[in-house]
């Protein structure tokens, strides 16, 4: 069934180098992508069609018009509902971009992004607006002047749906569970066992599953893949060779990343290379009623 619908799916992707910001265009029928996260803010609008994902534990279903907001870690997926599929425009901002901005705009402190946005989902029509007209500045290189003032509005929009989360309770089982966070990262790309896990904390193996599932919302193996799948896509867009990278973060070989990337990203690592390269990509074909119905929705807010 996939395949009937593979060669109507198709993805842009275009990376702004001063900004760090990566700007997606793409439609998709039947499965998206699987759950998945960023290191950056996700911020984007529905163009056509139904985007069903999980996000936060609940599903949630935007439709154009709406915008959707994502936090950096914050897993999720994607499917359509609807035969005919959707189509989104998204925008990756940087954490650190994001915070610096702010901070010299006056809009708060948003470093690390403890703080989360108040839905993932809003109606609200100047932030669609604003999210599109970056969208487009960026992913069409209208200029430098055209980003930033886009850029500035969009910001200005987004502080008001970022709430700063109060300070989690610094319970044993919480601080047990971020050390154990903290042992992943710094040993990615060792190949950690679930008993070797377990020896960190001094849990037995099936409570260390419930505790860290119930911190982070993932398993230990799932939050690991994410990790290294985060830490690949910064070395391919720094020109790292697939191979290497692959070794780098902890994945058996290229094409086990290349499994895991293309399962998550809807890209193989090659191909989103390439598009780092800031080089626009479009993968499969796009017929011709998909082009127009992007181009419609576009033009509304451009």
């Amino acid at each position: 069934m996939a395949s009937n619908h593979q060669h109507k799916d198709w993805l842009e992707l275009r990376r702004d180098d001063e900004t760090g910001i990566e700007s997606v265009n793409a439609h998709f029928q039947g499965h998206a992508y699987d759950p998945h996260d960023h290191d950056e803010m996700l911020v984007g609008v529905t163009q056509q069609g139904l985007q069903r994902f999980h996000c936060h534990r609940s599903l949630h279903t935007s439709r154009p018009g709406r915008a959707m907001l994502i936090e950096p870690g914050a897993v999720h997926d994607g499917h359509a509902p609807q035969a005919e599929g959707f189509t989104y425009a998204m925008l990756y901002l940087p954490q650190r971009w994001v915070s610096d901005a702010m901070s010299r705009r006056g809009l708060g402190d948003a470093s690390v992004l403890e703080g989360a946005f108040h839905s993932t989902l809003t109606d609200d029509p100047m932030l669609a607006t604003a999210i599109h007209q970056a969208f487009f500045a960026l992913h069409q290189g209208e200029g430098r002047l055209a980003r930033d003032q886009s850029l500035d509005q969009l910001l200005t929009l987004l502080a008001r749906h970022i709430r700063v989360r109060p300070t989690s309770q610094s319970d044993d089982a919480l601080i047990e569970m971020n050390r154990l966070r903290d042992y992943l990262h710094e040993h990615m790309a060792d190949n950690p066992s679930l008993d070797e896990l377990a020896l960190q904390c001094g849990l037995d193996r099936f409570r260390l599953t419930r505790q860290f599932t119930r911190a982070f919302g993932q398993s230990p193996h799932a939050y690991l893949v994410r990790l290294r799948l985060r830490a690949a896509r910064l070395l391919l867009a720094q020109g790292e060779e697939p191979a290497q990278v692959a070794m780098q973060v902890g994945f058996a070989d290229q094409s086990h990343l290349g499994r895991w990337f293309q399962r998550a990203y809807r890209l193989s690592p090659a191909a989103y290379q390439r598009q780092c390269t800031n080089v626009l990509y479009r993968w499969h074909a796009i017929s011709d009623d998909a082009r127009l119905t992007a181009q419609r929705s576009r033009a509304k807010y451009v």
